[in-house]
């Protein structure tokens, strides 16, 4: 497949940090991207643009559960609030709409409460025009982890909100809210996540991207749709625009697929190549690779501040056992390098201070580059599950190098100002006048904020999962993927 470059035909400039073929798959141009913050405005602007759809809606992801409203206030938009009924409802009503559905292969006994029971498959296939597929190529172990939505290869999103249960909440993150439940009745706590929307060329790159996955797990090819006018949701605000697009990936070695590396190495060079500051969200800190790649760059004199906001554990006692542990472990020695005192890891807080869970995956390398995706900082995410990132950098000599690093300083901001509950306009001034890491700590204040993250200790169980990478492998074993390729492929 040929790398896409510049618009202008010209290859990337010597010192960017978005290359294709190594940080990234190809660059493609957006005329908008619109940086979405938890999932209140998300699933709503899912229902939209599925709404202006004519031919082709992709949903690709680790989770779907069919039960969870698009709107919980109550529907402002046409069509049932079910996520499973407005699909069935849209593929009826317009009969030429093809509807394709990948999710990933968790197993049928933990699919049977997360809103993906066979009855409900069953009653999808009413409509011959809605396909649903569980995706279950990949070494054993691993995850199809990527969240990409794409409409008529006009219209994208790629991010880490998946729609599913426990992802619905305000950027208000209250302590108390009615709206966020489960199907079941029963209620959950503060949830923070984020997604890109994107057009023109990018969605098409992420529409053909989704194909490719598709084929992977079906064998099936898909037919792209024939081309139409741009759409794009009224709740969407667009963040950028004329820019272009950087989308990376990850992919373990299955079959005669190859091993794809990218999310990694764009990684490790936003690291190297930050000047003054790494702002990142991350669920996980649990990567070694990174963790060695900060220390190195904590060690250098002129080296960036560098602030990573988590949540204050893992979801679910082996992951929290695996996840947490690792992260105590691997801060020791981020925080043995930081002889210069520039970095900090938080967690954030409500008004009554309950644990906001972070779930986003977001990465800003000083007013230069923005990368949001699927990826977390963790070993499965940089070569074991399959991700998606997508990037937008502000190219140093381009014409639009200072529209773009003010409009990335903007989204710093308000992502701060999220956490802290402060406008963004202040915590802009703060960062401008004593740096990011002292610009934070001057806008801590009891409440609603951001807390310094102090692991707990380490008990022998712990210790023990974190010496066992069976659930966080930076690779997978040679022999399961050859060994499960084989089984499949008399299926394929």
């Amino acid at each position: 497949m040929p790398t896409t470059v510049a618009r202008d035909g010209a290859p990337p400039a010597p010192d960017r940090i978005l290359r294709p073929g190594d940080t990234c798959w190809r660059i493609a141009h957006a005329d908008r991207a619109g940086l979405v913050v938890d999932a209140q405005d998300y699933f709503k602007a899912v229902k939209e643009a599925m709404l202006a759809a004519r031919d082709t809606i992709m949903l690709i992801g680790w989770d779907f559960d069919l039960r969870i409203k698009l709107e919980p206030e109550g529907a402002t938009l046409e069509g049932p609030n079910t996520l499973g009924a407005f699909l069935r409802w849209i593929g009826k009503t317009r009969p030429d709409l093809r509807i394709y559905v990948l999710k990933w292969d968790l197993g049928a006994i933990q699919a049977l409460g997360r809103g993906s029971t066979p009855l409900m498959i069953l009653n999808w296939t009413t409509s011959d025009n809605i396909r649903f597929h569980l995706d279950g190529a990949h070494p054993p172990g691993a995850a199809h982890h990527q969240k990409i939505v794409a409409i008529d290869d006009v219209f994208a999103f790629c991010g880490g909100i998946d729609m599913t249960d426990d992802r619905w909440d305000t950027r208000g993150h209250l302590d108390e809210d009615p709206r966020r439940r489960r199907p079941s009745g029963r209620a959950y706590g503060p949830w923070h996540d984020a997604t890109m929307a994107l057009d023109g060329e990018a969605a098409k790159a992420l529409a053909e991207h989704a194909r490719q996955r598709w084929k992977l797990a079906t064998g099936e090819d898909l037919e792209p749709p024939p081309p139409r006018a741009p759409i794009w949701p009224r709740t969407v605000a667009p963040t950028f625009v004329d820019v272009e697009v950087g989308i990376a990936r990850t992919a373990p070695l299955f079959g005669n697929h190859p091993r794809v590396f990218e999310v990694e190495s764009l990684l490790l060079a936003c690291i190297r190549d930050a000047r003054e500051t790494i702002y990142c969200e991350s669920q996980y800190f649990a990567s070694r690779t990174v963790a060695e790649a900060i220390a190195a760059r904590l060690r250098d004199p002129d080296g960036p501040e560098i602030v990573v906001v988590n949540p204050i554990s893992a979801d679910g006692f082996l992951e929290a056992a695996t996840m947490d542990t690792a992260r105590a472990r691997l801060l020791k020695l981020v925080r043995d390098a930081d002889a210069h005192d520039r970095f900090r890891i938080y967690t954030p807080v409500t008004h009554g201070g309950a644990d906001i869970y972070v779930h986003a995956k977001i990465l800003i390398v000083d007013d230069r580059l923005i990368r949001i995706g699927s990826s977390n900082l963790n070993n499965r995410s940089m070569g074991f599950d399959t991700e998606c990132d997508v990037g937008i950098e502000a190219v140093a000599g381009a014409p639009e190098e200072a529209r773009l690093k003010e409009r990335i300083r903007e989204v710093r901001a308000d992502l701060i100002a999220e956490h802290l509950a402060c406008a963004p306009e202040d915590a802009h001034a703060a960062i401008a006048e004593a740096g990011l890491v002292r610009g934070i700590e001057r806008l801590r204040k009891a409440g609603r904020g951001l807390v310094p993250y102090e692991p707990d200790p380490i008990g022998p169980a712990e210790e023990l999962l974190a010496e066992n990478d069976l659930l966080d492998p930076e690779r997978p074993p040679k022999w399961l993927q050859r060994a499960k390729a084989t089984l499949l492929a008399p299926l394929r």
